[in-house]
């Protein structure tokens, strides 16, 4: 079987050049330990400056105030919490399962944290349970993750639920960490948000959607349209109806607001994944506004 982590790294590795920086710089503060610091340099007093940063020696020896310059030595604690199920082997808008989309999702993510040597967890879940695998530092224990979630998202699982998801991460995720959630695009509930609001007060959470193929668009597509929860298939003559077409982006829309209002509320970083193509520049394009609202 060929490593699905190759495939992530062949879309990841073309486009992406963030070499310097940790990619998920402008986490809150209280991931970072301390006043555990790595000296760097030494620059002129400025009003403002904590005093305890001060160098007395070096000072005595210059004759003026110098402040001690250091890097922070940053933890970066990622738990990866993903929505499987048969949802998530339904069909996303680029003509692949909406299970690709996430592995890309988390593959992409997990390398990105370990490359700065983070330790990344990864926590699945649907209807019938959920499963927390261990940490990892290796590439082999993300391809397992990868591999789990492709089993987890087939059209035979279980049926999917954010709400048992959300649930699993509230009981077994202890700390305080960064939270990526990746579910799809179903509506927010009323239990789903008050969960979204507690784990947001917990974790520095992002958030992750999946979108959805649009079922009655008129474009043809290589597999039949239908409904992986009840099996029904969508007739050809609903495709591009006008009237069709115009209700379920209605209700999408409806969706799409509510969900957005609520994360951007929240300030939780977000993004929506439509096309396997597009992962790697959507979960960047995230990262670099989450790094300059965080700066």
């Amino acid at each position: 079987m060929t490593a699905l982590l190759t495939g992530v790294k062949s879309r990841l590795f073309l486009r992406t050049h963030l070499a310097a920086t940790h990619p998920l710089d402008g986490a809150h503060a209280s991931l970072q330990r301390a006043r555990s610091l790595e000296f760097e340099d030494l620059r002129d007093y400025e009003v403002g400056d904590d005093v305890r940063d001060i160098d007395w020696k070096a000072t005595a020896r210059h004759g003026d105030l110098l402040v001690k310059r250091s890097r922070a030595t940053r933890m970066h604690p990622l738990q990866l919490a993903v929505e499987t199920g048969r949802g998530m082997a339904a069909i996303a808008p680029d003509d692949h399962p909406k299970r690709a989309l996430a592995i890309q999702a988390v593959g992409t993510l997990g390398l990105l944290g370990m490359r700065a040597g983070d330790e990344v967890s990864v926590l699945l879940a649907h209807s019938a349970g959920a499963m927390r695998l261990p940490g990892t530092r290796s590439e082999g224990g993300l391809e397992h993750a990868l591999r789990t979630i492709d089993r987890a998202s087939t059209p035979d699982a279980p049926p999917s639920s954010r709400s048992a998801l959300l649930d699993a991460v509230r009981r077994t995720v202890t700390g305080r960490r960064i939270l990526v959630v990746v579910t799809d695009e179903a509506p927010i509930t009323d239990q789903d948000e008050r969960m979204i609001r507690r784990l947001a007060a917990q974790h520095d959470l992002l958030w992750l959607t999946v979108r959805d193929a649009d079922p009655a668009s008129p474009q043809k597509t290589r597999r039949a349209r239908l409904d992986v929860t009840t099996g029904w298939q969508v007739p050809d003559y609903l495709a591009g109806d006008a009237d069709v077409v115009r209700e379920i982006r209605e209700e999408r829309a409806r969706g799409d607001h509510h969900r957005t209002t609520l994360l951007d509320s929240l300030s939780i970083d977000h993004a929506e994944l439509s096309a396997e193509a597009t992962v790697v520049p959507s979960l960047l394009g995230m990262l670099r506004r989450r790094s300059l609202v965080h700066r």
